[in-house]
């Protein structure tokens, strides 16, 4: 069906053939503009009217035009280039008729390039005195108005575009993402780690306990699975004697969507050979150290309506230790599995049919009485076997040697002391398949070809997964995962 244009999508459309009237192509070429409005405001600080008319400053700049003021034969704009936003005042006498006439034709949101010296106006704002106007492309549709116009954010997430036209601190969370990314990765650089790219595509669904998506190789006629982690292959290449790894990268679960949570997100997965579970804390301190002071500026952020300080060491505290400090439950004495479920009803902890031991138990009085506790940044660590499949055992075989980091009741990493037995590991395996058939979808599947990697060797290690659009997430100060992610996943609309 034709969409029905609006009064103003119509207007600006009838403006085409008088650009061409005026040998100007409506949607433009290319344009060799030379400054950002960010550098010139830093080049003039400090210099009066006086300076600038002694020693004119040539501009040469492109953008959106987001103010029009026309005033007959001399006009103030504003335009905004990717970094920044500027006013300009083109007069018929400077610009000439010409370029007048195809400036007379502009809307907001058309893109446009403006040469011409610095000044500043009467009211003390610096702009640019436009001797060259050029249209390069014309915009269709008009722009929501700043203020009252895009605001919602499921409008603002199927809108990105115009999203990051009208609003700055979209703009501003969009561009500071990838210095994030770039701060992680100049950390890891420093410290001396290798980063590498696997595939996306995996024949089983391995590395971590989630529900994966599905897709099918035709050449091949067989399933694939969109990977839910990168950790077996990143193994497998410590085995071959990469011993500082890491991989940034796209990870795919089948899971729900809410503030925390989007289908597809981007994590980092590090491993560090000769090393254990400490090294792996002082990488996640020490990289959240390093973004926070060299990308963005600052520790202390605001987030969920707390103040994070990340600037202080992080906390430590093992699962059964915070559990017992909630609820009085001490999950390091011997608890029969029944004695387990009496407690778990006792305080209204939610059960699965699958389990079928204490370890199962205690995860689950972590994720719903001690988890929404830990707001300032702590170490959560020895977690029960059941739950980590790829972790090695502390001394008491009940528990093994990972930990997750914890901000606000919100999980952003995932560390163990890496097992590298393959007899102890086939075992773990096997346990998960046994989960997997009395009905829990998110066990481990055996990956056969990291069990022949094992049996090569693989040294002793730690390694870590931290979700990269959490941390996003923190640093921008932004309470929901689509605020960081430029297109999320989104339900249909209705």
């Amino acid at each position: 069906m034709e969409e029905k244009l609006t009064d103003q999508e119509q207007a600006r459309r009838e403006k085409l053939p008088r650009y061409e009237e005026l040998g100007v192509d409506p949607f433009g070429a290319r344009y060799d503009w030379k400054d950002r409005i960010v550098d010139i405001r830093k080049k003039v600080e400090g210099l009066t009217a006086e300076d600038l008319e002694a020693n004119p400053i040539e501009v040469d700049v492109a953008g959106r035009l987001v103010a029009i003021r026309r005033m007959g034969k001399a006009s103030f704009v504003n335009i905004k280039d990717e970094y920044g936003q500027m006013q300009a005042w083109i007069g018929i006498n400077v610009v000439g008729e010409h370029d007048y006439d195809v400036f007379k034709l502009a809307d907001l949101g058309d893109i446009v390039g403006l040469k011409g010296t610095l000044m500043i106006s009467r009211t003390g704002e610096l702009t640019i005195r436009v001797n060259k106007y050029t249209h390069i492309t014309k915009c269709l549709k008009p722009l929501p108005e700043k203020f009252h116009g895009l605001t919602d954010l499921e409008e603002r997430c199927r809108k990105r575009y115009v999203d990051l036209i009208i609003n700055d601190d979209s703009r501003r969370v969009a561009l500071l993402r990838p210095a994030i990314v770039k701060g992680i990765r100049d950390y890891c650089d420093s410290l001396g780690f290798v980063e590498v790219e696997t595939p996306v595509l995996s024949p089983i669904a391995g590395g971590a306990s989630a529900r994966p998506f599905i897709t099918h190789h035709n050449t091949l006629d067989k399933d694939f699975y969109l990977r839910i982690a990168t950790e077996l292959n990143l193994k497998k290449l410590m085995v071959g004697g990469i011993d500082r790894v890491y991989e940034i990268g796209r990870i795919f679960r089948n899971e729900g969507m809410d503030n925390r949570h989007n289908p597809e997100f981007t994590t980092i997965e590090l491993y560090q050979a000769y090393g254990d579970l400490s090294d792996m804390m002082a990488w996640a301190e020490g990289v959240m150290h390093y973004v926070a002071e060299k990308v963005v500026g600052k520790s202390v952020f605001k987030w969920h309506g707390q103040e994070i300080d990340l600037s202080k060491p992080f906390a430590k505290i093992s699962m059964a230790e915070a559990i017992k400090n909630v609820c009085g439950v001490d999950f390091t004495k011997d608890i029969p599995f029944e004695e387990a479920v009496k407690l778990a009803k006792e305080h209204k902890v939610p059960l699965e049919k699958s389990w079928n031991s204490t370890g199962y138990i205690m995860q689950a009085f972590f994720d719903e009485l001690v988890e929404p506790t830990l707001i300032q940044p702590t170490f959560l660590h020895t977690y029960p076997i059941e739950v980590s499949p790829l972790t090695k055992k502390t001394d008491d075989p009940r528990f093994v040697d990972r930990f997750e980091l914890f901000i606000c009741g919100t999980e952003f990493g995932n560390a163990y002391s890496e097992l590298n037995n393959p007899f102890d590991q086939k075992e773990r395996f096997l346990a998960q398949m046994a989960a997997r058939n009395r009905g829990d979808d998110e066990a481990n599947e055996i990956d056969y070809t990291f069990l022949d990697a094992l049996d090569y060797g693989m040294p002793p290690a730690g390694g870590i997964g931290m979700g990269i659009d959490r941390l996003c997430m923190l640093m921008a100060e932004e309470d929901t995962i689509r605020e960081v992610l430029l297109f999320p996943t989104m339900k249909d609309e209705k």
